[in-house]
């Protein structure tokens, strides 16, 4: 009898710790003792990886097995550490030789038969052991594409343990017969494509749509029911570039986390579309748990859009939540076991009514809110809120002529999309060398050093900053509204006349 150990990954928000597992089988009352901190579903390896040995034909240890995850002060959650717990006991008991599981890190679920099956946060996992350096990570079978985005990392996919103890034994190179017997991914439900072409009647609402996808600019579209709002936001992702691969890993690393990844794309190459309904709580809106702290929706929406339907029924607190990630790019979620830190750089969509009844006040007054109520509705909405929203839109009505003239002048998202892919090119060669992507990144220092407009341009801010009309964050709002309008325009520098449009958007979100 000896002591085996082998290495598996932690878990801690999107981020992957190594844990050292080591096993000792030993003289003493015959039984499975876990340590370091482990919880309920950790806890309860301890009967699966038994079911899970005897039932593919090994020997189970008749002695004391101790299991230790280190480091010790490292809470572990999950039932990733299955496959490293028994290696690590396979490799005590010397039915598998202990300096062949040393290195490899092991990552699954064992079901009682011997399968492994497949964890969740198998990506931001094999992200953090290929911190040290040429690795091989085990996986599952049905991880194994995902676990295979990540760079000079060597993975090994198996379906069951009895195939990974053979090729242990063997000290083979990693195999590739097993590749064939994993299971296939489900076919993906073809959705129909929407696309801007579908929304007639509504060129200023278009346009700023185009111009918030350009500089990822948030927006606030308030109107009566059945304009188009909804129909605008869930069509903003079809305006947006492709992610560059280093977005890409980040925003699938956090989809893999909470547990939503498609099996049938394990790369998520598209900006993410989140709407969560008004009755979300905040834990699901900013991130949050009682036991694991997972994502919210600000962290799912992560480098795409976060549309928020019917904003002013949305719970006020939850609302004014928002402030901090869309200021910061990331929330920090606060438990009694820790903190952890989830990313959150999203464009904010807000839609809303102009009253609680949303009926039209042109037609016949039947609207019979009172300007109080009307007042008191979008006083949900907080002016710290509004005051981070670049864009206000009005969304109207309109008539059956006016739809009619309109559809010769709808573009398809595909020509828009070119433009809004051109502008951002633009701001990414103007902002080459430092770490910002997109005009909406730009710090406010930095805004006012490197990107200042002439003095000409700012008068008509400065003299809203003086009258109060305009707030400090404000200015910088406005001042990237500029840019991105430069960018459109293909300019080198905004004019007065852009800068004079931007100011007069901003403005509309406070009046």
């Amino acid at each position: 009898m000896a002591v085996a150990r082998t290495r598996s990954v932690a878990l801690v928000g999107v981020k992957g710790r190594s844990v050292e597992v080591e096993a000792d089988v030993g003289n003493g009352l015959a039984g499975i003792h876990l340590i370091g901190l482990p919880d309920m579903a950790l806890s309860e390896a301890r009967e699966r990886v038994r079911s899970a040995m005897v039932n593919s034909h090994f020997p189970w240890p008749d002695a004391r097995i101790t299991v230790s995850l280190f480091p010790a002060s490292l809470p572990k959650r999950g039932s990733q550490f299955d496959l490293a717990i028994a290696v690590a006991i396979l490799g005590a008991a010397g039915v598998v030789p202990a300096d062949r599981v040393a290195e490899p890190f092991f990552l699954g679920e064992l079901g009682l038969d011997g399968r492994l099956r497949p964890v969740r946060g198998v990506l931001p996992s094999v992200l953090g052991a290929a911190e040290h350096g040429d690795v091989t990570v085990v996986v599952p079978a049905a991880n194994s594409a995902e676990a295979a985005l990540v760079p000079d990392v060597k993975v090994a996919p198996f379906t069951d343990l009895r195939q990974l103890v053979e090729w242990l034994r063997r000290g083979d190179d990693l195999p590739e017969w097993h590749i064939q017997d994993a299971p296939e991914p489900p076919q993906p439900i073809i959705q129909p494509a929407v696309d801007l072409s579908d929304v007639a009647g509504q060129p200023v609402a278009r346009r700023a749509l185009e111009i918030c996808a350009a500089g990822g600019h948030n927006l606030w579209m308030l109107g009566p029911p059945g304009t188009g709002k909804t129909l605008l936001a869930e069509r903003l992702p079809t305006l947006l570039p492709e992610l560059e691969l280093d977005h890409a890993l980040e925003v699938t690393a956090i989809h893999s986390v909470a547990g939503v990844l498609p099996p049938s794309s394990p790369m998520l190459s598209r900006p993410p579309f989140v709407s969560p309904h008004h009755t979300a709580t905040a834990a699901a809106i900013i991130g949050g748990g009682s036991t694991v702290i997972r994502p919210g929706a600000v962290s799912l929406a992560h480098r795409g859009v976060l549309f928020m339907d019917e904003a002013p029924e949305f719970p006020r607190h939850i609302l004014d939540s928002l402030r901090q990630p869309l200021e910061a790019g990331r929330v920090t979620v606060c438990r009694s076991a820790g903190s952890v830190t989830f990313p959150a750089r999203f464009m904010l969509v807000l839609a809303a009514n102009p009253c609680p009844c949303a009926q039209p006040q042109d037609q016949g007054e039947s609207c019979q809110c009172s300007p109080t109520m009307r007042r008191r509705y979008l006083a949900r909405l907080s002016g710290p809120l509004l005051d981070r929203v670049d864009m206000k839109v009005t969304v109207a009505r309109t008539s059956r002529r006016e739809l009619m003239a309109d559809r010769q002048f709808v573009e398809p998202s595909k020509i828009v999309a070119e433009r809004v892919l051109a502008a951002r090119q633009r701001a990414a060669k103007r902002l080459a060398g430092t770490a910002w992507r997109t005009n909406a990144e730009i710090p406010s220092a930095a805004l006012h050093a490197d990107y200042r407009p002439s003095d000409a341009a700012m008068k008509c801010m400065t003299a809203a900053l003086d009258s109060g009309t305009l707030s400090a964050r404000g200015l910088d709002r406005v001042l990237r509204v500029a840019w991105t309008l430069t960018d459109l325009a293909a300019k080198p520098h905004p004019e007065d006349a852009e800068t004079s449009t931007a100011l007069a958007l901003w403005l509309g979100v406070n009046t």
